[in-house]
């Protein structure tokens, strides 16, 4: 007589890992969940080219980690019914696996600062960082004829920083995102780093335009978004 294997009650019906996501594959879902917010395993995986399935299984091997959590939706009554939808999102840890720009130094630095020279002497070191940024980015927008093509130079530029950044075209309008913050730690500890850039960036991208903070990580968003309106 045959054995009838045995089969424990109660599991769930998640899938057996496969093992480490490897690192493309982990890499990207991390940066499309950066880059997009939330998103189902379905979406990612047309994203990426794979089953839903395959991105599931990443997705639990990088939640085992903590770096992503799940949610559940309900589908619309005008869709067939089913289980919830799970929406996938990074978790404050995933902060980890990105570009930190030595943060823990610069924090420190930071504190240092302001001990021996006091807020003044703070407020002269952000001035003189956003001085050189001014230098640094005049030139590489230097040969934009447009201010599309400053917008979206100076996104190239703060990709090359570790900030993410896209240009993206809004009706009129254009939007510098930056889907990351290498320096989040030290902007918290010296808030004047952000109202800085803002006013960096309104520089360099010209006098025919102006630049208001739409989204703010350290407000709490997910990303910091600029609008940029041509004036002239």
């Amino acid at each position: 007589m045959s054995k009838i294997p045995n089969r424990s009650i109660g599991k769930t019906d998640r899938p057996q890992k496969s093992g480490k996501a490897s690192a493309p594959t982990r890499q990207a879902i991390l940066d499309l969940l950066k880059r997009q917010g939330e998103q189902s395993a379905s979406a990612l995986g047309k994203t990426l080219g794979v089953t839903p399935m395959a991105a599931r299984l990443h997705l639990y091997d990088l939640q085992g980690e903590g770096l992503v959590e799940e949610r559940s939706e309900a589908k619309a009554q005008n869709r067939s019914r089913g289980r919830p939808v799970k929406y996938w999102s990074l978790t404050a840890a995933a902060a980890r696996v990105f570009p930190d720009a030595h943060q823990g130094l610069a924090v420190e630095m930071i504190q240092s600062v302001e001990e021996l020279f006091g807020a003044a002497g703070l407020a002269r070191l952000v001035k003189k960082h956003g001085d050189r940024q001014r230098i640094t980015y005049g030139e590489k927008l230097s040969p934009a004829k447009t201010l599309g093509d400053r917008v979206r130079r100076l996104a190239a530029a703060r990709s090359g920083e570790g900030y993410m950044a896209e240009a993206r075209r809004d009706g009129r309008d254009w939007l510098l995102i930056e889907n990351h913050c290498p320096i989040c730690s030290a902007a918290k500890a010296c808030t004047g780093l952000c109202a800085n850039e803002q006013k960096v960036f309104a520089s360099v991208l010209g006098k025919d335009a102006t630049v208001t903070r739409e989204e703010h990580i350290l407000a709490g968003a997910r990303r910091c978004v600029y609008r940029v309106k041509e004036t002239a």
